[in-house]
């Protein structure tokens, strides 16, 4: 059975030397908004990865705390991924958690789920949650346009989504590495 995840819009842009990932600040639960200003994207590793998240908050923060610890572990975002990856679909407890993570170093974009997958994006943009679609739609557009930057991409692709999905809204974060 495939998980619906709702709630909240993340997008990835790399571009001329950075990464940048925005997200929406809300929260919904079924047809209802909870809170509006939520954040949904940390800096971990000291600094040197971001991350962000779609999906139960609690999951997510619980999901945030594992992956710091297998940043510590391994220092390289990859094998922390995919060691992450591995222990979220075989633990008993983590398996049932619900949230999607997109995080990105100077280098990596991937892509974790609780089902094992460690997905590296084709293209230098990459987007997860409920807008997801329209997210990757505005950031492919936008992209073509050389003189944004990749936090002007990552911050207009989630401000177009706001206008399109319920679950998104306008209360926009973006965090960036160079």
């Amino acid at each position: 059975m495939e998980t619906e995840y709702r709630g909240t819009t993340i997008c990835a842009m790399r571009r001329g030397g950075t990464v940048a990932i925005a997200g929406d600040g809300q929260v919904t639960h079924a047809d209802m908004i909870l809170k509006t200003k939520a954040r949904k994207i940390r800096l971990l590793a000291e600094g040197s990865v971001i991350a962000g998240f779609s999906g139960a908050v609690a999951d997510a923060l619980t999901l945030f705390e594992r992956f710091e610890a297998k940043l510590k572990q391994f220092k390289e975002l990859r094998r922390a991924a995919v060691e992450l990856a591995k222990e979220w679909r075989t633990d008993k407890y983590l398996r049932r958690l619900e949230a999607l993570l997109l995080t990105c170093d100077s280098d990596t974009m991937l892509l974790i789920s609780g089902t094992g997958e460690v997905i590296e994006p084709d293209e230098d943009f990459a987007a997860i949650g409920s807008g997801a679609g329209y997210a990757l739609a505005a950031a492919k557009a936008l992209s073509e346009n050389k003189k944004l930057s990749a936090e002007q991409i990552a911050r207009r692709a989630l401000e177009i989504t706001a206008g399109i999905c319920i679950y998104t809204n306008s209360e926009i974060v973006v965090e960036s590495l160079s």
